[in-house]
This record gives C-alpha cells, structure tokens and sequence, in this order.
C-alpha cells in the first residue's frame, strides 16, 4: 500500500492551507523580478522547449539557485530555451506546483520532497541532484535560556508545520525526553510555526524564545541580540546532512530528460564556481536575494550565513532516509516507501564528465 501521513484529513488541510498563506508575500508559483537574461541568440531549443520553468526559495540555503540565476549559468546551458524562475516560501506549495506542472524543476528541502513522494505512491517527483548542507540553528534569546536544558518551558518557532527544521526540532525535542503534540506544538516546549519573515520581528517583540531556523534568518535573529545554542550540524556525522535538493517532476524527467541534465550541469557549474569564487558567489546570491524579496541582506548578516552552508552535488541521501525517521517518530508521517524517490543517472554521467567521483543513492534509487 502507498505510505500516507499519518494525520487526519482535517490537519492534511491544514497542512496544505500553510503554505499558501506564507506565499501571500509573493504569490504561488509568482515570477521572480526578470533578471535581465534572455535565451541565448541563435541557439537551439534545448529538447524543443520554449522555456523551462525553475523554482527555488528566497534563502541562502538555496544558494546554488541564488547564484545560478543571477551569474546566467542556467540560461547559458539551456541556450535557446528561457529559464523562467517561480521564487517560493514553503515547500508544500513548490511541491504542488510541480505537480501541476506549474514548475518543472526545482530546489527543495528534504521534508517537503519526502512527504510529497510519500503523499503521491512515489509517482511525481524525483530527486536528481544536491544542492547543500547545513544552514541551520537554534538561535534563542540569552537572556531567557541559557543552556540546552533551559529551551524546556520556552517558545520555540519552526517555520511551517512539518517542514524540515519543524522536524528536526522535534526531533531533538523528543531525544531531550520532552513531549510536544506534533499537531498542535503544545507541550514541554511550545513550538510556533512562524513564516521566516516574520520571525525575526516575533522574536524582538518577545513572542518567542527562539527559533529553530535556516540562513539567513537565523543570522538575522544574531543580529538582534540572539545566540547560536546549537548548529544543527554538530548533530550529524561528518557534520554533513541534506537541507536543499534539486527535484523535478516524473512526467518532465522522462519527457525533457535533455533539459534536465541542462539544469544539473548549471547547478555543477554553478557550485564549483561558487567553491572557487566565495566572495563573488555570496554577493551573487545576494543580489538575486535583493531583485527577488526587494532587499539585500546586510554585509554582517550575510557574512556569518554563508560560513555555516556547505554547496554540494551530493544529494547526501543517506542523511534524508535518516530524516524521514524524524517525522515518522515525531508522529508527522507513516513509515514511507522511498524506494526510487532518487534518480541521480544524468548527475552521475555529469560527474563523471567532469572527472568527480559520482554520487550514491544510498539504494533509494529508480525501481526497476
């Protein structure tokens, strides 16, 4: 039988409603401020395609996007045919517009991209490649907590039900022996699920204790007087785990499998680039940052978010089965069949092109 979530229609409602209440700021599926590229003059239409539609989040997690965007390495590989960008706030709502085909293509958290495949029988989407690692913190007010004993009692934002910080705050929740309803984030420590615009601003006026965030919000809440208690790095081995993947619909995969690898290699280029060019790359990203939410990121803000986010081709897939655990003993999803939610086939030809050693699967790759 297909996993499904373990909550009842009504919070699966809820669920679906979040999102797209977040979106209010910028519209689902909206366009993105044009950046100024066009399809490249005279070159041919990758896979026959007008355009290829790419969405991504308005966070440094998403940097690879950020960056790829605004230095033109997408639209270079998909020559005559336009990139066109969709910027999002929640994963859910990516998620739904890849299944309507609203997006074909598109960077995600790891909680979104499972519950989606779990939700859907493993029929919409595909994870085909990494994007990056770490980028999270439990950032909280020193003056009210302390140490890592003190979150117990405190008011602790996620920014979505279920997303993948909400997860693996409960998480780290549950290993402390506290209880939370994962539904409601009542208990030993309540946990507000507050859009990342708005929490800095909860924080100041005192709302919440703290959060459990992505860059560069949680830099933004150190700017306000928080303190990192904890990188959630320092949790996983190697200090490695997934935070942003490349996704793209089944139907478009096997149809556009051209575009797709177009794409990928962008996001390769993109990447190493950005490994070799640090500063170059971080002012990249902030300045799509800039033409997509109407602001750049202050220098000291930018600085200490790119420091704790590693770019990465490797989807890191182990990490995401461990992951999916999480929501599973947080009471979020049942136990999901991920078999084939990976397909890393273009990826791993990219790589190897390139002379990089190529990415596993971490055996959660295409059925066959």
């Amino acid at each position: 039988m297909p996993p499904t979530i373990a909550a009842p229609r009504r919070a699966l409602a809820v669920l679906a409603a979040l999102p797209l209440l977040a979106l209010a700021a910028c519209g689902y599926g909206s366009q993105a401020p044009d950046d100024g590229t066009a399809p490249v003059a005279g070159a041919a239409k990758t896979d026959g395609l007008d355009s290829v539609r790419i969405g991504y989040f308005g966070n440094l997690t998403h940097a690879t996007a950020l960056a790829g965007r605004q230095r033109g390495f997408f639209q270079k590989e998909l020559g005559g045919t336009e990139a066109k960008y969709a910027v999002f706030s929640a994963g859910p709502s990516e998620v739904e517009a890849l299944n309507s085909g609203s997006v074909d293509i598109g960077w995600i958290g790891p909680s979104p991209a499972v519950n989606g495949y779990a939700k859907s029988g493993g029929r919409n989407l595909r994870i085909v490649g990494g994007s990056a690692s770490g980028g999270v913190k439990l950032v909280v007010n020193p003056q009210k907590v302390k140490s890592l004993k003190d979150v117990r009692g405190k008011r602790i934002a996620t920014p979505q039900l279920g997303n993948t910080q909400d997860v693996a705050f409960l998480n780290w929740a549950a290993r402390q022996g506290w209880k939370v309803d994962p539904q409601s984030g009542e208990g030993d420590v309540t946990v507000v699920r507050s859009d990342n615009k708005v929490t800095p601003d909860a924080y100041r006026s005192g709302s919440v204790d703290g959060a459990w965030v992505p860059e560069p919000t949680a830099s933004k809440l150190v700017a306000e007087g928080g303190k990192v208690l904890l990188d959630e790095a320092d949790l996983w081995p190697d200090k490695k785990f997934v935070i942003t993947n490349v996704v793209v619909s089944q139907k478009f995969l096997k149809q556009h499998p051209k575009a797709v690898a177009a794409v990928l290699r962008a996001s390769v280029d993109t990447n190493a680039w950005a490994r070799a060019h640090p500063a170059e790359a971080k002012a990249a990203a902030n300045r799509q940052l800039a033409a997509d939410t109407g602001k750049a990121l202050p220098e000291s803000v930018l600085d200490a978010a790119w420091k704790s986010i590693r770019l990465t081709d490797d989807p890191l897939a182990a990490t995401l089965g461990t992951q999916a655990g999480h929501a599973v003993r947080a009471g979020l999803l049942e136990k999901p069949d991920l078999s084939g939610i990976y397909d890393l086939t273009l990826l791993n030809r990219i790589l190897k092109a390139k002379g990089d050693p190529a990415a596993d699967d971490a055996g959660l790759g295409p059925v066959r």
